[in-house]
C-alpha cells in the first residue's frame, strides 16, 4: 500500500503571496503553520510501516517541499497534477482532499496521513485493512456546532447519496487518525454524485465543504469498510500539557498519535513546538531514507 500526505508550510514566501493575491481573508496561522513534524513522520513510516510502497507528498507549489526531503524516495505531487485548473489556487484541505485518488500511479490501498499525524509503535497491514477492507472507528452524532462537525455531516449526507442509502437525523464521523483508503471506491463515490460534490468546493474553508470523511462514509455505507478503531492517542493542544505529550512521545502506549493544533500566542506555540520536537528528535533519532 501507499501513504499520501498533505503539507502546507505557511511561512514560505511564495505561498503567502499566493494567498495574498487571491484571498481577501487573513490566513488562520493554525491552518498553515508547520510543527516541523514532517520529518518525524516519515521516521515512523519508515521505522513502524515498513510494508508501506511509496510515499506521495501533495503540495501547492514546487517551494512548499522542505529543502531536506529526498525526490528520490518521495513522489512530489503538486495540486495542479490532480485539481482542475478550475479550482486553483486553492487552500483549502477539504478541496484537496476531493481529488487526492487522482495521484498517478496511485496503489489501490493507501493510507491518507495529515502531517500532526505519526505511527509512534510498529504496525501491521492488518490494523488497517483487515482481510483487505479498510477499518476505522466510526462515532454517531446529532448536532453540528462546529465547522468541522457541519463538514462531517455534510460528507454523511453526500455520502448516504452516492451509497443509495437513506438520510437519517445522526451522521458519521470517522475518528479523526489516519485514513485507509481504496482508490476505486472514491473514484465511485466521486463520479456518483460530481455534479453536487463540485458544488462543495471552495477555495478557503466555508459552510458547504465536505471532507475526505465523504469517501470513508460512503465506504463503510457501502459495506466495504469496517467499524474498528485505530488504536491511538489524541492530544488536543487547547488542553494538553507540554509534559503530557512529551512523556507519551518517550514512551507510547498506542500505535498511532496525533498532535492537534489550536489558536494560541507565538510565545507558547514556539515554546510547545520546541519541547515537542526534541521529544520526537530523541524518539526518533535516526534520519529515514526520505531525508537528504
Amino acid at each position: 500500500m501507499d501513504v499520501v500526505i498533505t503539507f502546507v508550510d505557511g511561512s514560505d514566501t511564495l505561498w503567502r503571496e499566493d494567498y495574498r493575491r487571491f484571498m481577501d481573508v487573513p490566513a488562520l496561522e493554525k491552518r498553515y503553520r508547520d510543527w516541523g513534524l514532517l520529518r518525524f513522520l516519515f521516521r515512523g513510516i519508515e521505522t513502524h510501516l515498513p510494508f508501506v510502497r511509496k510515499v506521495f507528498l501533495v503540495v501547492a507549489r514546487d517551494s512548499q517541499v522542505p529543502a531536506w526531503v529526498d525526490r528520490n524516495h518521495v513522489d512530489v505531487v503538486l495540486h495542479e497534477e490532480i485539481i482542475p485548473a478550475a479550482f486553483l489556487p486553492t487552500f483549502n484541505s477539504c478541496t484537496i482532499e476531493m481529488f487526492l485518488h487522482r495521484i498517478p500511479g496511485l496503489e489501490e490501498r493507501y493510507l491518507y496521513f495529515n502531517d500532526d499525524i505519526l505511527p509512534m509503535l510498529d504496525c501491521t497491514e492488518d490494523d488497517f485493512f483487515p482481510a483487505g477492507r479498510p477499518a476505522t472507528g466510526f462515532s454517531r452524532c446529532l448536532t453540528a456546532r462546529s465547522q468541522f462537525k457541519r463538514h462531517c455531516r455534510n460528507s454523511d449526507r453526500l455520502a448516504r447519496r452516492a451509497a443509495g442509502v437513506e438520510a437519517t437525523c445522526a451522521f458519521l464521523r470517522p475518528e479523526h487518525i489516519c485514513s485507509p483508503m481504496l482508490k476505486s471506491a472514491c473514484e465511485e463515490a466521486f463520479t456518483a454524485v460530481e455534479p453536487d460534490l463540485i458544488a462543495t468546493l471552495t477555495p478557503v474553508r466555508g459552510q458547504k465543504n465536505i471532507n475526505q470523511h465523504f469517501f470513508m462514509d460512503y465506504m463503510f455505507l457501502s459495506g466495504r469498510a469496517l467499524d474498528r478503531r485505530i488504536p491511538k492517542r489524541h492530544f488536543s493542544l487547547a488542553a494538553a500539557t507540554t509534559g503530557r505529550i512529551c512523556a507519551f512521545i518517550e514512551q507510547p502506549d498506542r500505535k498511532m498519535v496525533c498532535i492537534n493544533d489550536v489558536k494560541m500566542s507565538e510565545e507558547r506555540f514556539q515554546t510547545l513546538r520546541k519541547a515537542v520536537l526534541l521529544a520526537l528528535e530523541t524518539h526518533f533519532p535516526r534520519r529515514s531514507r526520505f531525508e537528504i
